[in-house]
């Protein structure tokens, strides 16, 4: 053989490796502001499905009504897609119309 060892060969596949591999991509959780939402409930999602404490709840709450939407959270995309999913139908089920969705940072 060449005079590589298995440990040399091993060590040249690790490091390829290492290069292939980037992080996961990271995708933004928002809320999107509606007219007839009231906003105690937008706080009760933000407490409830992102575990905002009341004060950080209120602040992303009147930035969704200023602004017409703000960042609830940056999750890999099966959170966030879960997270979307959890609280558009939480949303239903009370029977608002506030919108969730996600876009990839």
């Amino acid at each position: 053989m060449s005079g590589m060892k298995d440990s040399d060969v091993l060590d040249t596949v690790r490091d390829s490796e290492k290069q292939k591999l980037q992080p996961p991509r990271k995708y933004k959780v928002i809320l999107n502001n509606d007219d007839y939402t009231p906003m105690d409930f937008v706080i009760e999602v933000l407490t409830t499905f992102f575990n905002m404490d009341s004060d950080r709840a209120t602040d992303v709450m009147l930035q969704v009504h200023q602004n017409g939407r703000a960042i609830c959270g940056v999750y890999t995309a099966d959170v966030a897609y879960s997270k979307v999913d959890q609280v558009n139908r939480y949303a239903r089920d009370n029977e608002h119309p506030l919108l969730c969705s996600c876009e990839q940072e």
